[in-house]
């Protein structure tokens, strides 16, 4: 498993945006998740709602049962833990903020994850509207196809079409064709 894919399992689509969590940035950046968001938290300013958002509780708790994910249950301030999500530009953003040469070079990755998970999906987008035509064509002409079909059987079904064997025939097997 390369890098890139590596990461690209930890891009989750949460409120129908790609977003990685805070906790698994850390892990990309090599910093720990509360340095992570303490840097977040004194630079606000460059982390607009669609950079970055915190999960509300429901998200959270299905994220946990997902079978995808292992959260561990850590406890922040007597209350559960609810994690940050980054978008693509939140998390390159994380990089500035971060400011080290780990960060950077991680940074890179992760666009890159970001870009190859995008294309991936427009390419099953593109083929399921493309499945969608063909069945919606299929339905059009499937009419047609059963006028063409039942004359097709009347044609071979019918005395006068019917081709006559080739080859030598028998006396014997003459009279049994007809």
């Amino acid at each position: 498993m390369t890098v890139i894919e590596g990461i690209e399992e930890k891009i989750y689509l949460i409120r129908r945006q790609k977003v990685m969590l805070d906790s698994d940035l850390a892990e990309v950046y090599q910093v720990e998740t509360r340095a992570l968001n303490q840097a977040v938290k004194r630079n606000l300013h460059r982390f607009p709602k669609d950079f970055m958002f915190q999960l509300t509780e429901e998200e959270t708790n299905q994220l946990r049962n997902s079978s995808q994910f292992v959260m561990s249950s850590r406890k922040y301030r007597g209350a559960t833990y609810r994690p940050y999500a980054f978008t693509e530009h939140g998390a390159v953003m994380l990089a500035s903020v971060l400011n080290s040469p780990t960060a950077i070079e991680a940074s890179i990755k992760v666009v890159r994850a970001f870009v190859h998970f995008r294309t991936i999906l427009m390419l099953h987008q593109d083929l399921a509207e493309r499945i969608e035509e063909l069945e919606q064509t299929v339905d059009k002409h499937d009419e047609k196809f059963k006028v063409v079909s039942h004359l097709l059987g009347q044609i071979l079904g019918d005395k006068k079409r019917v081709k006559r064997p080739i080859g030598f025939i028998d006396k014997d097997d003459k009279d049994k064709i007809k």
